[in-house]
């Protein structure tokens, strides 16, 4: 049996903040209202498809510099 790594689907908020780049608290403040989560128990997860969706939706436009 080899020992294969399995793709996440779910990220919990310290993940999704990593993944995105920011700090805990900024993904608190102004990603986490706009995306869904998924709840288990009082475990709280949020979809990978739905933080790369928010990144592409407030990316700046090709040739736009912030």
């Amino acid at each position: 049996m080899t020992d294969r790594a399995v793709p996440r689907l779910l990220l919990s908020r310290r993940e999704a903040a990593q993944a995105l780049g920011m700090s805990l608290r900024h993904f608190q403040r102004h990603v986490q209202p706009k995306v869904r989560c998924v709840y288990s128990g009082q475990l709280r997860l949020y979809p990978l498809k739905d933080l790369e969706r928010w990144a592409e939706e407030h990316a700046c436009p090709e040739g736009e510099a912030a």
